[in-house]
């Protein structure tokens, strides 16, 4: 059993998902609750704005499904449209749980992470997401902002780190993996791997 709505997002465009290599067939949106990819619908996936770049406010508009016995939730864009900052209010729909994109899609390089800059990779799938991946996310954002390190660290979500039992699993700058991660393991583990550049 399924059911559809509408759904209107407003977040920072982190790059396409390609396939093949060249068809852009989803957007990585980035929000206050995490990263998600949003497939595009046919019609426009190749007439998105040439201007598009990595880190520029985007409003989505499109159609959330909401697949009740598998419990998952797909969000398919109509449109995408470019916003001030201003009015970007950092929001996803409330039955947003999990927005898994098809296992063919091959997420393209980030263009968000400075390459100056380290990054922090947080699995994003479904299971990980189930035990607690959004809450790590979100107390990721919050540590890195309490030390006044939110532009220096990059949070990037990624796809299934094969240790869905272990979830949520996090990836250290230095390759550190942590699993089974509790948002209130956070704070020291970003003091252990961060206390150089807080200095």
């Amino acid at each position: 059993m399924s059911r559809t709505a509408d759904f209107q997002v407003e977040g920072r465009f982190l790059g396409l998902i390609l396939k093949d290599g060249y068809k852009p067939k989803a957007i990585r949106l980035a929000t206050a609750t995490g990263e998600y990819p949003i497939k595009l619908a046919k019609e426009i996936r190749f007439s998105l704005p040439k201007t598009l770049t990595p880190g520029e406010w985007i409003r989505v508009i499109g159609i959330q499904k909401l697949d009740y016995k598998e419990g998952t939730v797909k969000l398919k864009a109509y449109q995408v449209v470019p916003v001030a900052p201003s009015q970007a209010a950092i929001a996803i729909p409330p039955v947003q749980s999990a927005a898994p994109v098809s296992q063919s899609l091959t997420p393209a390089p980030s263009a968000t992470a400075s390459s100056k800059n380290p990054c922090i990779l947080v699995c994003q799938k479904s299971d990980c997401c189930k035990r607690g991946g959004r809450a790590v996310s979100q107390a990721l954002e919050q540590a890195l902002s309490d030390r006044d390190l939110a532009d220096q660290v990059t949070i990037k979500g990624t796809g299934c780190m094969k240790q869905c039992k272990a979830g949520p699993n996090i990836v250290m700058p230095d390759k550190t993996r942590y699993s089974r991660i509790r948002p209130q393991d956070i704070p020291d583990l970003v003091d252990k791997h961060f206390a150089a550049i807080a200095d």
